[in-house]
């Protein structure tokens, strides 16, 4: 009876927060029409908080965190917060009214110094599989969920800082982010998003005088960075990791997640996720649970292997592909270190660390497809594998058909599909890498080219080809590419013990691997000293001459039966140039605008971000973008220095990178 009377109370309980939430809902939208959103008026409605379990332990220590979803914490106040740069576009899906950015407190709110009226802020608990092994818990340990707001359209969008502090997951580290990291991942988020690519938001930069000790290189000479905070947008951000907290002890690192054999609670997720996240498949299926959970696993499965596709085709790296980075609604998170390829490189590793090349560009379909095996070896404990497994073939069958679709765009391929249509796709990038070519302005270059019978085809292809020329890497360029990167002594080490050893090669893992890749650097470079320029270039102009013929070829099949080449052409070029960025985030771009933050001077990073939000515009005049300096958002470094000189920063913004950002390095 006792317990009859507790199921009636919950129920009861819950339709009262629901009358609440609607209430506040309906009267939000109302007085929303009549007034501006402000920093008081956000319309909070935290359902993850109450939908998952809530760590009981109130002190913010380090600790394993069992039964729970979430722990209660607070973010840690930091000295003298100030914007570096805000995104009206991403704070717009808040209902912020762009205004309130102009407050004197702005950036006391986004820096965590005071907390948002209707927040509630905690840290959530999840594990991941890192480089391919198990790691066990790992959770937010530098971010902080702050709560859920519901926007005059009835969408959901959940808050978080990264960087506001400890929490119990913070294991050895301090909970803080740095302005480069800030500003890379705060650029990128919205390059990601105005490229037309699923992925969380940033709605703001915010750094401070507070600092913290970093190693940037891992050479034992660190330095003293600024504390930063960014504000991060997303329906969620739950991850594969989040559902591994179940995981039984692994057979290799020995390592379990926090809540073995807890099966009530991973229902409990699958129910949250599929009801909140996937409310179609829900209503269809909410009778069958097991239908409703295999449903969503396969849709879930279509959208990563579509994310997947997308960065591909953009030639964009994420560099720590763990499960712990995987968003459980197929949106792309977690910006560490990224980067888009310049040149064109298969085996593009944007991450430093990865000396292993675990997640270099050509391997992350494959990688985003070994991740969903181990999403369904996490859910195994209420969805057998015997029904996930099978439907993971999905995986290739989407990404497979959505690529090729993508491509076909990117070569302007918009009238009708051939065979060979692969095959032109597989030998224009195998010519970008012999040639050394960048991957995004030779694409973008394609539409220049009209179709065959245009009245001036022959004379526009000679000029795409001498473009294309211009963006091949010369042989000193390529020398600094593949110059030797280990140290020599280390290299040298290997050396022996693989002369003398070679049975242990397996056993090394990742440092085998980096030698590999060592030996396979020096090999290219030696083939390279044999080559002339002129050799080269000459060798170079025959590989795009013979490209282009193919090319020709194709494009006149797409003519065939066309009355109006005029008007077919400019279909043509519309699709090829929404397709085809002219702007990226390129490494150095990036470093331009943290080089003159970190002088005290924003301006850079604002004119990056309003470059990037309109990465397919022919017409964007760069010189236009460049603030004044009375526009400048500037933060003296001095308090007593009047002015701050600015950083020189490269004019050409979608030209061949300059020869010295081959030498930036992400980790």
């Amino acid at each position: 009876m006792i317990k009859i009377f507790r199921t009636l109370g919950r129920r009861y309980s819950n339709l009262r927060q629901s009358i609440r939430t609607s209430v506040r809902r309906n009267l939000h939208v109302f007085y929303g029409i009549m007034s501006c959103t402000t920093l008081e008026s956000l319309n909070f409605d935290n359902l993850a908080l109450r939908s998952l379990p809530i760590d009981p332990e109130k002190e913010n220590s380090i600790r394993q965190v069992s039964g729970a979803c979430f722990s209660k914490v607070k973010p840690t106040p930091v000295s003298n917060p100030r914007l570096v740069a805000a995104s009206i576009s991403a704070l717009s899906l808040i209902d912020l009214d762009p205004g309130q950015i102009e407050r004197k407190d702005f950036a006391e709110f986004f820096s965590g110094n005071k907390l948002l009226p209707g927040s509630d802020t905690a840290a959530h608990c999840y594990c991941g599989h890192q480089f391919g092994y198990f790691s066990g818990q790992l959770g937010d340990g530098a971010a902080m969920y702050l709560g859920e707001i519901v926007n005059k359209s009835g969408q959901r969008w959940e808050i978080q800082f990264k960087g506001s502090g400890l929490t119990p997951f913070s294991r050895s580290a301090d909970g803080r982010k740095v302005l480069r990291s800030t500003i890379r991942e705060f650029l990128c988020s919205e390059a990601i998003h105005n490229l037309g690519i699923p992925t969380t938001r940033a709605g703001t930069c915010v750094t401070s005088d507070s600092r913290v000790v970093r190693d940037i290189f891992y050479d034992g000479n660190p330095i003293q960075e600024r504390c930063s905070i960014v504000l991060r947008i997303a329906p969620t951000f739950l991850r594969f990791g989040s559902f591994e907290i179940f995981k039984p002890t692994d057979s290799e690192t020995g390592r379990k997640g926090p809540s073995v054999g807890r099966n009530e609670i991973l229902t409990q997720m699958l129910d949250y996720t599929v009801q909140t996240f996937y409310p179609e498949i829900w209503k269809v299926h909410n009778a069958d649970k097991m239908t409703a959970y295999v449903e969503f696993f396969k849709e879930l499965t279509r959208r990563t292997a579509r994310l997947v596709a997308d960065w591909q085709s953009v030639g964009w790296c994420h560099g720590v592909l763990n499960t712990d980075n995987m968003s459980i609604v197929g949106v792309t998170i977690d910006y560490g270190p990224f980067g888009f390829m310049d040149k064109y490189d298969p085996g593009f590793i944007c991450n430093a660390s990865d000396d292993g090349g675990r997640y270099t560009y050509i391997k992350q379909p494959q990688i985003c497809k070994w991740n969903i095996k181990k999403f369904a070896e996490a859910i195994q404990g209420v969805v057998p594998l015997a029904k996930t497994i099978p439907e993971t073939k999905i995986f290739d069958e989407e990404y497979s058909d959505y690529y090729t679709k993508k491509m076909r765009k990117k070569f302007g391929l918009v009238n009708k599909s051939e065979e060979q249509d692969g095959d032109l796709t597989g030998s224009f990038l195998d010519t970008m890498q012999k040639t050394g070519a960048d991957f995004t302005n030779c694409f973008r270059c394609l539409s220049r080219l009209p179709l065959p019978g245009s009245p001036d085809f022959e004379d526009r292809l000679q000029e795409v080809i001498k473009y294309i020329l211009s963006q091949c890497s010369t042989v000193e360029e390529l020398k600094k590419e593949y110059r030797p990167r280990m140290d020599p002594r280390q290299f040298q080490m290997m050396m022996m013990l693989m002369e003398s050893n070679p049975q242990l090669a397996p056993a090394l893992g990742r440092s085998f691997s980096a030698f590999s890749q060592e030996i396979e650097r020096l090999e290219k470079f030696k083939e390279l000293e044999k080559i002339t320029e002129d050799d080269k270039q000459k060798e170079n102009k025959e590989l795009w001459t013979t490209w282009f013929k193919s090319y020709t070829d194709r494009l006149k099949k797409e003519v065939e039966g066309e009355t109006d080449i005029e008007a077919a052409n400019q279909r043509r070029k519309e699709v090829m140039n929404g397709t085809n960025p002219r702007f990226i985030l390129r490494n150095y771009i990036a470093q331009n605008a943290i080089d003159a933050a970190e002088k005290g001077d924003f301006s850079e990073v604002c004119r990056v971000l309003k470059l990037l939000e309109t990465p397919y515009n022919d017409g964007t005049d760069l010189e236009s973008l460049r603030p004044s300096p009375s526009d400048s958002n500037i933060a003296a470094e001095d308090d007593s220095s009047s002015s701050v000189p600015k950083t020189f920063v490269e004019k050409c913004y979608d030209g061949k990178p300059p020869s010295w950002s081959v030498d930036l390095r992400v980790t």
